[in-house]
């Protein structure tokens, strides 16, 4: 019986496959057959939930994805991906539209489609860098800020210095962990513990 399998990911852990696996329910692809990837980008090969729906398809099966960029983020996985498909006689279903790598038409197409996927992941880095160093030149990307201001970190020096504190109770004082008082004395050169 030829079966349905999905596979869904997103890059990052505040995203949602919900959309994503509601586009599978709608193509076909029963509950309990959809493999997800959750916070891990296409780039990345290492994705179980892409490793156990390749497991799962067989020949004559349907590897369905909402779209190529969820499945490979460059042409090479992209190919890799599509051999495999082909050698174990499974078809591809990219949104809803059959692609079978093993006709010329549909590999060319698949082709075009992987290049596109890997032209936006590459148009978005280049994008980033740029914004990266926009807001570096405007002085607008300055890192992590402390947790205690310049007054509150000298005060915090002033009393280990008078030994009346622990670093312990420091840090209850300041409301800070343990490590953010050392990290503070350390920057003062009070090294001492």
């Amino acid at each position: 019986m030829n079966e349905s399998i999905g596979y869904a990911r997103c890059s990052l852990d505040e995203q949602d496959l919900t959309a994503q696996r509601g586009i599978l329910l709608g193509l076909g692809v029963a509950e309990d057959r959809i493999y997800l990837d959750h916070g891990l980008t296409g780039t990345n090969r290492d994705r179980p939930g892409l490793d156990q729906a390749l497991a799962a398809v067989r020949a004559g099966d349907t590897l369905v994805v909402p779209k190529l960029d969820r499945l490979a983020r460059s042409v090479p996985d992209a190919r890799n991906i599509g051999d495999s498909l082909i050698t174990r006689g499974v078809t591809l279903a990219l949104g809803g539209t059959l692609y079978d790598p093993a006709d010329p038409m549909g590999k060319m197409f698949f082709n075009i489609l992987a290049t596109f996927a890997e032209f936006e992941v590459d148009l978005l880095r280049m994008r980033t860098r740029e914004g990266i160093a926009v807001a570096r030149s405007k002085g607008k990307l300055k890192g992590k800020q402390p947790k205690l201001t310049a007054r509150q970190q000298a005060h915090l020096v002033k009393e280990h210095r008078s030994g009346e504190h622990t670093i312990a109770d420091l840090a209850e004082l300041f409301s800070v962990s343990r490590a953010t008082v050392y990290r503070v004395l350390e920057r003062a050169g009070n090294t001492d513990r």
